[in-house]
């Protein structure tokens, strides 16, 4: 037995043009899972890759249907669930297919949204917020009184991540492309003199003048090739550097003697591709540690845009011109 669902399907290869919306056959959940009645979508620069064919989706999940993280109700349950029930609030991260009204995913891979919060808000969170945490503190051991270089700190990860650093008691300083992005993570927390704008791919020399000489714990990297070297060079002795993300390139040149005179580390994260247990163990993470935080308002969604889905396409482009400012969200 199948459900059809509404859904953005990608037609072919190539620009925002090539989204339309159709429908998709969503089977019937089976041990363990759930089905979700999904009202609202992130959208991720893995969105805009995979429509460009540069980012597949893995097998299991349908390979014309993008997004990787919803919000929704649960509206039915396959055998042996306890975990959550019939018109339970969930969001959660998928390896593709969230935007779709409807997606089947397992029990214990679903999180409750956080009172207080519409599914709207809840759809910016799942990718942004497990990212940075996954990154910053599962990874690289982020602590109380750490210094912290976030990348791209206007993004839905960095600014997620400048948040999540801040509630740890860590120091932030971030980087951005664009000035006006740098002033709006002010009211994020980001000190005025912790903001530095990169224009040239040049900040190790700021990171080391702002902690006085000593550089950075811990460095975010969304950018990739581009700026290894210069995070190497802004490191402490004994930091990391996460890269999460290859917008500048794969292959980038690393000081390797720089790398060993400071005991430093270069680690790799990704969850789209991880196992269905370690992406469960992410969820139970989410909803014990900062569930609770997001309740009290110690953390909050960071919204750009609400948009319908029909305006995709827009959103697409959006994202791809640089011109949007943490999350965009797309609802049914």
């Amino acid at each position: 037995m199948t459900t059809l669902a509404r859904a953005v399907r990608i037609t072919s290869f190539g620009g925002p043009e090539v989204l339309s919306l159709g429908e998709l056959a969503l089977r019937e959940p089976g041990f363990g899972e759930v089905r979700v009645e999904v009202a609202a979508a992130g959208l991720n620069r893995a969105d805009t890759l995979q429509r460009r064919g540069l980012y597949p989706a893995p097998p299991g999940v349908p390979a014309d249907v993008p997004g990787l993280e919803y919000a929704g109700v649960v509206a039915a349950l396959g055998e042996g669930v306890r975990e959550v029930r019939v018109g339970d609030r969930v969001m959660g991260i998928v390896a593709g297919g969230a935007m779709a009204t409807a997606l089947v995913v397992h029990a214990r891979e679903t999180i409750p949204v956080p009172r207080g919060l519409s599914l709207a808000e809840a759809a910016a969170l799942p990718e942004a917020f497990l990212t940075a945490y996954d990154a910053l503190v599962l990874q690289a051991g982020l602590a109380s009184g750490d210094v912290a270089l976030v990348h791209a700190v206007g993004s839905g990860v960095g600014t997620a991540a400048l948040q999540l650093a801040r509630a740890l008691g860590a120091r932030v300083l971030g980087t951005s492309r664009t000035a006006d992005k740098l002033a709006r993570c002010e009211a994020l927390g980001l000190a005025p003199s912790e903001g530095l704008l990169v224009s040239d791919g040049k900040f190790s020399e700021r990171v080391l003048v702002a902690t006085g000489g000593r550089g950075c714990d811990v460095v975010l990297d969304g950018v990739g090739a581009a700026y290894l070297e210069e995070n190497v060079r802004a490191l402490a002795v004994g930091g990391r550097v996460v890269v999460i993300g290859l917008l500048t390139g794969a292959s980038g040149a690393l000081p390797l003697g720089l790398l060993l005179q400071k005991r430093a580390r270069v680690l790799g994260s990704v969850l789209r591709s991880r196992p269905l247990e370690e992406k469960c163990a992410l969820a139970q993470v989410f909803a014990q540690r900062l569930g609770p935080l997001f309740e009290r308002g110690a953390l909050r969604p960071v919204l750009d845009a609400v948009l319908p889905m029909s305006d995709v396409g827009e959103a697409h482009r959006r994202m791809e011109a640089n011109e949007t400012f943490a999350k965009l969200v797309l609802t049914w």
